[in-house]
């Protein structure tokens, strides 16, 4: 039985009985050795392993399907086509989006959130207008936003953030003006993990008429979305942080905002009529797609999330609070280690300082135990200088870790302590 097979027959477990075991045989990578020990993949918020079955559905285009889309009418086009579209109804359906049209294909969050920034900003925002950002988020929630307020001449308001890394309760809504336009905000912190209360802070920026952004990136492989539910205008995710494929990614942006916005790049399929004097632009989604798209990217990226139908959501967001909670009771116990962003409310990501001791020397001697976790800044500057810090080591955790791999951490840090003694 191949491992599709298998995914496809295998029955979810209740949230109770949630055996990460039985998912993990499914991604192949974590069955290798690192330095002669077994692999603790402990670095799925930089990226998340795939499961054999996305594997195979990348392969499967390539060696069956491969053409571009849209423009032709042999087999494999209208293959290829199919099975793209197909790719873009899951994504539709996982976000719980009201259509196809509001789903646009990227490269990637990066990419989405900068779509945003220079179609609609550069359209709908005049001097002076005010942008509201946290103090949470990652540089492709700012640096896009700032690249904006250069042009226009825009300001922009930071919402800051508690010793624990939550938002600073009150601070948000003193913010506004009857100049603010639009506020963007990570669902999920990347460098701590923090799960900001976006549906409530969307409402509130909704009663001062300013849109809502989001950036879902860390949050869609840790817990259910549904974008009609938080009542966002716009909501970005990358595909390989979702266990699919590097460089497809995915903008949501209601239809009647996309639908006035102008496009962002130029090139096929994303026009109409192409004339010397002027051009005209292709229906929703595609005005926002110029170009031969991440066809096998879209294809792998719909088979991840079918892959995650499969395991359930809600079974992943429980076991996440579970092993999160595991996890951050079993790095106090280190002495001379210091957690990192400590809010109640949190998702996948431990992030850590040890007393004496830089974070990429951690890094470098855990590796050699077999465990992977990310040190650095993590594109999220402005949250290292709020605590003082140049970095921190960030463990973050995906389904398929286990109390085992958590312990295996623990023991490497223990290794880290004894050189450092």
């Amino acid at each position: 039985m191949s491992a599709l097979t298998s995914l496809r027959a295998a029955a979810k477990p209740a949230v109770a009985d949630f055996d990460p075991l039985h998912w993990r045989r499914d991604f192949p990578i974590l069955g290798q050795k690192v330095h002669g020990k077994p692999l603790i993949y402990l670095d799925n918020a930089a990226t998340a392993q795939k499961p054999q079955s996305v594997i195979d559905a990348v392969a499967q285009f390539y060696s069956q399907s491969n053409s571009n889309v849209h423009r032709g009418v042999h087999a494999l086009s209208e293959r290829a086509t199919a099975q793209y579209e197909a790719a873009r109804a899951k994504v539709r359906d996982f976000l719980h989006a009201a259509s196809t049209c509001e789903i646009v294909f990227t490269r990637g969050t990066t990419e989405s959130l900068n779509l945003i920034a220079q179609s609609y900003g550069r359209s709908h925002l005049r001097a002076g207008d005010e942008i509201i950002l946290s103090h949470l988020e990652h540089h492709s929630n700012i640096v896009p936003w700032q690249l904006l307020a250069e042009q226009l001449h825009l300001d922009i308001k930071v919402i800051p953030i508690t010793d624990t890394g939550e938002l600073l309760p009150g601070a948000y809504e003193h913010l506004f003006s009857p100049r603010t336009r639009l506020v963007a905000l990570a669902h999920v912190s990347n460098a701590l993990g923090t799960l900001n209360p976006v549906r409530e802070m969307t409402a509130i920026a909704h009663r001062h008429h300013a849109l809502v952004v989001l950036d879902g990136a860390q949050a869609v492989p840790h817990l259910p979305v549904d974008v009609q539910e938080l009542d966002c205008d716009f909501y970005a995710f990358s595909g390989h942080k979702l266990f699919g494929p590097t460089g497809i990614g995915v903008l949501y942006g209601r239809e009647a905002l996309l639908a006035e916005m102008p496009p962002w790049q130029g090139g096929g399929d994303m026009i109409r009529t192409v004339r010397f004097s002027g051009s005209t632009w292709n229906e929703l989604p595609y005005k926002f797609e110029a170009g031969t798209p991440h066809i096998a990217g879209a294809i792998g990226l719909g088979a991840a999330i079918e892959y995650l139908n499969a395991v359930g959501m809600d079974n992943i967001a429980h076991y996440d609070r579970e092993l999160l909670g595991y996890g951050a009771r079993e790095l106090q116990r280190i002495q001379g280690l210091k957690l990192i962003g400590t809010a109640p409310h949190k998702a996948g990501v431990l992030s850590f300082v040890m007393q004496g001791v830089h974070p990429h020397d951690i890094g470098t001697i855990v590796d050699q135990e077999g465990v992977a976790i990310r040190t650095g800044h993590h594109c999220a500057m402005p949250v290292m200088e709020r605590f003082g810090i140049p970095a921190t080591a960030r463990a973050s955790l995906a389904f398929y870790n286990t109390r085992a791999d958590l312990d295996a951490l623990v023991a490497a840090l223990g290794k880290v302590r004894e050189v450092f003694r």
